[in-house]
């Protein structure tokens, strides 16, 4: 008998602190809250705009590979053409080949668009066309596309070995 007296202040406490945490519980409202409204804002970096594509002819001045402060990461071209040198952003995902092939006095086409950067003018190369190659640095909604090396095989007769990489022909 005592054991059972012993177990009621217990269980009235145990009682209380559930129906307290109950109460406290409904006293939190609910609802789901409304996000604010938001406003559609811009991009970090410069934004693609296939609608005002250019098609560039020149000559590669000078190739920068380290990074500069306010642009955009990655291979730039500095390119010779028509109005003068033109910063051509080819991206850091060109095959080493290619970037190997892209030097000082090669003459190209690139096919982009021109987007401001902190007040500069940076040509976002879509696509580059040199030495009978054709290479896609971007695809058509601006997004850079990553070109990949061919893939290991691990059979000795491979029928891959004249595969081209991802975002090239020839």
């Amino acid at each position: 008998m005592r054991r059972n007296r012993s177990t009621k202040p217990t269980q009235l406490t145990a009682g209380l602190l559930a129906g307290l945490l109950l109460l406290a519980i409904l006293a939190v409202p609910l609802g789901a809250q409304l996000a604010p409204e938001t406003r559609a804002t811009r991009a970090v970096g410069p934004v693609y705009d296939a609608a005002h594509e250019i098609t560039l002819n020149g000559t590669i001045q000078e190739v920068v590979t380290k990074r500069v402060a306010g642009s955009p990461v990655g291979m730039h071209l500095l390119v010779a053409g028509p109005e003068g040198v033109v910063d051509a952003h080819v991206g850091p995902y060109l095959t080493k080949d290619t970037q190997e092939a892209l030097h000082a006095g090669l003459p190209l086409q690139i096919v982009g668009a021109v987007e401001q950067l902190h007040g500069k003018s940076i040509l976002l190369a879509r696509q580059l066309i040199f030495a009978g190659r054709t290479v896609t640095v971007r695809n058509e909604n601006g997004f850079l596309v990553r070109a990949r090396g061919p893939r290991p095989d691990s059979r000795p007769d491979s029928s891959n070995a004249n595969t081209t990489q991802t975002g090239e022909s020839q």
